[in-house]
């Protein structure tokens, strides 16, 4: 069994305990929070485990393992901290507040022999996984574009704004499924409820992949209703997944159109449309979190890259940075990949004190 420790006992951090606790190869050994109710809530339905206020008391102890589920400001301290101590790290999306901190998250892991794996839940979803299936099978032909919404009301986050929080779920999803990452992204937004602090609370990103795939993912904190829905376009076949739907998540359309091989005039000119019913896609459910505490346990034990790697961590920070660069110069197309000094905390050329004292300080995440 290997023994696990939890940083961070806030909104993920309880869900995190009971699948550790429920999995019989891990040993769920130790949480640390700074709130002593939230440690005192875990430890009376897991009496067998330690808890504790400091999480160097965790790092010092023989825990194997640690997932960090913190505000994103203290990713970096606390990875960098947890692989030192010789411990396996799962860190919550996204891996770190730049792409500068995330390669020497990454870099550590490597010196230290060490998993470093980011919480890119969506990629362990059954129907994310089937989505990447029914791609990669061509029934779909080219894909011409996809559109993704991930809105609800809140939850507001107090330090980052809404591209940060939700854009890494749909941003891993499209890696994942496209396998390929973007050469271009664009961004505008909004700042309505928070405007002291200038965080957007809704947000579209345009992402333009290296095939001429188009993908448009709109976020926000600020819609009267949740939904979590993909849309695909190919040249053959539509595909809708749903992920609020609660059985069938994915629908294959034979919906489509095409050019007639030839015409004489224009008035002979009549495109055909393709117009068939919805098909569910079969999938076999399991919890994506549960799914993905027991790849992280794999790969420790397996000695594997996982598949929400550091590496795959970094991509998606890279694509935020370049969104981020957009959203704050009026929407301005940005190559992927070119550094500009942005992070999640608006950009380091306007407020780099800030950026250094969030990021380097000691963790403090209530």
């Amino acid at each position: 069994m290997i023994k696990v420790g939890i940083i961070g006992l806030g909104y993920w951090g309880p869900k995190l305990a009971r699948n550790f606790n429920d999995l019989p190869e891990a040993d769920l050994a130790w949480v640390c929070d700074l709130d002593q109710n939230r440690l005192d809530h875990i430890t009376s339905l897991y009496p067998g485990v330690r808890a504790t206020r400091d999480y160097r008391e965790l790092l010092a102890s023989d825990v194997e393992a640690v997932y960090i589920a913190t505000p994103v400001h203290s990713h970096y301290r606390l990875a960098l901290a947890a692989l030192r101590a010789g411990k396996h790290v799962l860190v919550e999306k996204p891996l770190a507040a730049c792409v500068d901190q995330a390669g020497e998250i990454i870099a550590e892991g490597n010196r230290q022999s060490r998993v470093v794996m980011v919480g890119h839940t969506f990629v362990y979803n059954p129907a994310v996984a089937a989505m990447r299936e029914i791609i990669a099978s061509g029934q779909l032909g080219e894909i011409y574009y996809i559109n993704g919404t991930r809105v609800n009301l809140g939850l507001f986050q107090p330090d980052i704004n809404v591209a940060w929080d939700l854009a890494p779920h749909d941003i891993s999803i499209l890696l994942f499924v496209l396998n390929m990452e973007p050469v271009a992204a664009s961004a505008r937004g909004g700042v309505f409820v928070q405007r002291k602090k200038g965080l957007h609370d809704v947000a579209y990103l345009s992402l333009i992949f290296p095939n001429g795939i188009m993908a448009d993912i709109r976020v926000s904190w600020l819609d009267p209703c949740k939904i979590r829905r993909y849309t695909v376009v190919g040249s053959m076949k539509m595909l809708v997944y749903d992920d609020v739907e609660p059985e069938n998540k994915i629908m294959i359309y034979d919906k489509g159109v095409e050019i007639p091989p030839y015409s004489d005039t224009e008035e002979q000119f009549h495109l055909s449309y393709r117009t068939g019913d919805g098909v569910p896609y079969p999938i076999s459910w399991a919890e994506p979190l549960r799914v993905q505490c027991q790849h992280f346990l794999d790969c420790i034990k397996e000695g594997t890259e996982p598949r929400s790697s550091g590496r795959v961590g970094l991509q998606v920070i890279r694509i935020l940075e370049s969104a981020q660069h957009s959203l704050l110069n009026g929407g301005s197309k940005e190559i992927v990949g070119e550094s500009r000094g942005f992070c999640a905390y608006r950009s380091r050329r306007e407020v780099g004190a800030q950026c250094k004292d969030l990021c380097l300080r000691e963790p403090v995440w209530l």
